[in-house]
């Protein structure tokens, strides 16, 4: 029995308690078949999102309504489906299935487990669609959610409550970045959800197995719908994620929901759009494209401790081609979320990873959402960082340079370079913020690239031994006092010595 049959039962239940028998239903007949898509006509009393069931046993869901007309999407096979044959609507939206067992699994967008593992048994069952909350329920982002990459934690600070877009062209480290944060949230106590939509199965395979691998799995859900799914199943999963994520979030803890990527979730509703023959607007996209992501996206907020106390934390990714920024989806979702990270091909092809673009990325949360720690070292290195590299354009047309601007370069490039970081390894708080600290006072300036790397896994090495008090001090009190700077300063000399 499927966790869509279970949702139904509990129905069939509630009706049979109800005092007043219900001898009328809502008969339909379907008219046309398409693509994933049925036109049918006869439901007068439908609304949008409800659930309507075939003659096969096949379920869908009202997506369009006009008149004499109503457009469904089949949740499942639909080639089962005949023109002429009847529809009953059920009376109810559609509804996925909630529970703490869902952890450690891999589901799809109906909340089917889809990992091989056992059966979910689920009694409270949530809605896909639903109201994101009002203002009077939410309260200001000021908790950091750590993502254990310097060049984020420092410039581009994402709060627990966020919406932070990752945007860039194919293949630059979008995924690696989300990846990356969830990796990073062991310990911390916040359940992450890695909702995959339109992406090949091998890619979603090898980042479970990551997951797994990095004993990450067992705090983390995966909502796959794969590129080879309908574009119906590719439409409902980030909703499905997010109604998953709701239900953490109504028990006051803190939820990161990773949604790979809301581009091809875009095509999957054009598609669907294009079906049921809704006029086409820009880049043949319906009308209604930003609603369609708005309503999601609006869902991710911080509660009020009054109202749960728990967040939402989302990190949509949105797929650029050349790096254009001003096509249609990517300018609608950076208009809905606070901040973007901009990856530049330049910067990834050039060998600085992540190839964040300190100039053009922003959190609108900012340093509200940062650690005093972290404000001490990293409070003007935005701004330094984005001097240097316009700095370093100019300077290349200029040949002969006074020192101060030669030093303001060499410190730039220094900054640059200690800011670069491997795949999948992140950092706590306080080894971020000594590495920091370091390159801030001058301890790298007399380095090259190369001992810049040494320096750097050496520094980490020794604080990990020697300084393993001052790390827990650091990341306990998240503040540089006196007498850290003087254990930092012999550390960081201690080690440029060495190189």
């Amino acid at each position: 029995m499927t966790l869509l049959d279970q949702y139904f039962k509990e129905i069939e239940k509630e009706l049979s308690r109800e005092k007043t028998k219900i001898t009328a239903q809502e008969i339909g007949t379907v008219q046309e078949v398409r693509d994933g898509v049925v036109i049918l006509t006869g439901l007068d009393d439908v609304s949008f999102g409800e659930l309507i069931q075939f003659k096969s046993g096949v379920y869908g869901m009202v997506i369009d309504l006009i008149p004499e007309q109503t457009g469904a999407i089949v949740l499942g096979s639909f080639e089962k489906i005949e023109a002429g044959e009847t529809v009953k609507a059920v009376g109810r939206t559609l509804s996925v299935a909630v529970t703490e067992e869902l952890l450690g699994r891999v589901v799809d967008s109906l909340g089917e487990p889809i990992d091989g593992g056992q059966k979910i048994t689920a009694k409270t069952f949530y809605p896909l669609e639903k109201i994101a909350p009002g203002v009077v329920y939410r309260k200001s982002v000021n908790v950091p959610l750590q993502t254990g990459m310097k060049s984020i934690d420092a410039i581009i600070p994402i709060g627990r409550g966020q919406r932070e877009l990752i945007i860039g062209d194919r293949g630059i480290g979008k995924t690696t970045i989300a990846v990356d944060t969830i990796l990073n949230q062991k310990g911390q106590n916040v359940i992450c959800i890695y909702c995959s939509v339109g992406q090949k199965s091998s890619k979603v395979a090898s980042i479970i197995q990551l997951l797994r691998a990095n004993d990450s799995l067992a705090y983390t859900i995966v909502v796959a719908a794969s590129a080879s799914d309908p574009a119906p199943l590719q439409y409902l999963a980030p909703y499905a994620a997010t109604a998953i994520g709701e239900y953490f979030m109504d028990r006051g803890k803190d939820v990161l929901i990773v949604y790979d990527d809301l581009s091809k979730h875009a095509w999957a509703y054009r598609q669907i759009s294009l079906i049921l023959r809704r006029p086409a607007g820009r880049e043949a996209y319906p009308g209604d494209v930003f609603y369609l992501h708005s309503r999601l996206l609006e869902r991710a907020c911080r509660r009020d401790e009054k109202h749960g106390g728990g967040t939402i934390t989302a990190l949509p990714i949105i797929e650029t081609l050349e790096g254009d920024m001003s096509a249609y989806i990517p300018t609608n979702v950076i208009s809905i979320t606070d901040g973007q990270i901009i990856l530049d091909s330049d910067l990834f092809n050039a060998g600085i990873r992540p190839a964040v673009d300190i100039g053009l990325s922003v959190s609108r949360v900012g340093g509200t959402a940062q650690t005093k720690a972290m404000k001490q070292v990293a409070g003007s290195l935005k701004l330094d960082l984005a001097q240097y590299r316009e700095m370093a354009a100019f300077s290349q047309f200029e040949s002969d340079l006074d020192e101060q601007t030669k030093k303001f370069l060499n410190r730039g490039a220094k900054l640059t370079q200690i800011l670069k970081q491997d795949q999948h390894k992140t950092y706590e708080l306080a080894i971020q913020v000594s590495i920091i600290w370091a390159a801030n006072h001058g301890y790298l300036d007399n380095l090259t690239n190369e001992q810049i790397a040494k320096f750097e896994s050496r520094f980490i090495e020794d604080l990990k031994s020697r300084g393993r008090k001052l790390l827990d001090r650091l990341n306990k009190n998240k503040i540089i006092n006196k007498e850290d700077e003087e254990e930092l300063k012999k550390y960081a000399e201690d080690n440029s010595n060495l190189v």
